[in-house]
């Protein structure tokens, strides 16, 4: 006598069982609506929340914009101002809007350090493939360096006053002096931008805008007036971007209103951006 076992299984329909189809997938897709396509604001507004949002894993990126911005300000303040104005009062009232435009121009270099580090790890590679307006990511880095540079402005600005900086422009000139370093600081991060993309690794973007930024800021007129320099320095001084750009937060800051100073610097904003901006979303399509 033998027994035989029964194997029960499910009672299970036929639709159940078998696969999805394509066309009913397909059919799925096209009924949903889809959401719409981010405009390019919201798009680089996001990408620039981005940036600000690694500040919060690595704070230590605020060193570039509050410890540094204090240690220049006193450090020259009372190193040069005895020796060049006779007094560390009346050498700040000189000194503060150039030591501010300097350090504000060289933190721009931070952007194609960022691009360049985000690179090598793959993540351009993913926004590529996202459906958003194709500078995005890039308008992003310079938006919150924007902020940045507010914040550096602030903390100097601060400190300025406390050891004595007393500009009689008032916050009116002072808003007026910063704003313009912003738009000139945010111009001129397309340099760095560009290198960003050109260069292989972080620290030769950092090698090479520190060849650049250190030439230009010491020679010109941050730390003294031109006029004490021989004949042939003045020539390049003179002309110097950074020169016509702290001489003109110099003197909105002061209460007075500079239009040659004003109009060097938004020329040399405007070909920056149109020049390395231009350079810049070519490497960016082509990468």
């Amino acid at each position: 006598m033998s027994t035989a076992t029964a194997t029960t299984t499910p009672d299970l329909n036929d639709k159940e069982l078998a696969a999805p189809r394509a066309e009913d997938l397909a059919a799925l897709l096209v009924n949903k609506e889809r959401p719409p396509k981010p405009s390019a604001l919201s798009a680089s507004i996001t990408f620039g929340w981005r940036a600000m949002l690694k500040i919060k894993h690595v704070p230590e990126q605020l060193f570039d914009v509050t410890a540094f911005p204090i240690m220049m300000v006193l450090m020259y303040t009372y190193l040069f101002g005895g020796a060049l104005a006779g007094s560390t009062e009346e050498y700040i009232q000189f000194l503060l809007p150039g030591i501010l435009t300097m350090s504000i121009v060289m933190i721009t270099m931070y952007t194609g350090v960022a691009v360049n580090t985000d690179i090598s790890k793959g993540v351009f590679d993913r926004f590529r493939t996202l459906p958003i307006w194709r500078p995005a990511p890039l308008m992003g880095y310079l938006l919150g360096d924007a902020l940045r540079y507010v914040l550096a402005s602030l903390v100097m600005l601060t400190v300025g006053m406390i050891i004595g900086y007393r500009p009689d422009g008032g916050v009116v000139g002072m808003l007026l002096g910063v704003a313009l370093l912003i738009v000139f600081a945010f111009s001129f991060s397309w340099v760095w931008t560009m290198f960003g993309l050109m260069l292989r690794t972080e620290k030769s973007v950092m090698g090479v805008s520190m060849m650049v930024i250190f030439p230009l800021t010491f020679l010109s007129n941050v730390f003294v007036d031109p006029k004490t320099m021989p004949g042939w320095l003045q020539a390049f001084v003179n002309n110097s971007p950074v020169t016509h750009l702290s001489s003109a937060v110099r003197e909105l800051m002061a209460g007075e209103w500079p239009a040659a100073d004003i109009a060097w610097t938004l020329g040399w904003s405007a070909v920056f951006l149109l020049v390395f901006g231009a350079v810049t979303m070519r490497l960016y399509n082509r990468k």
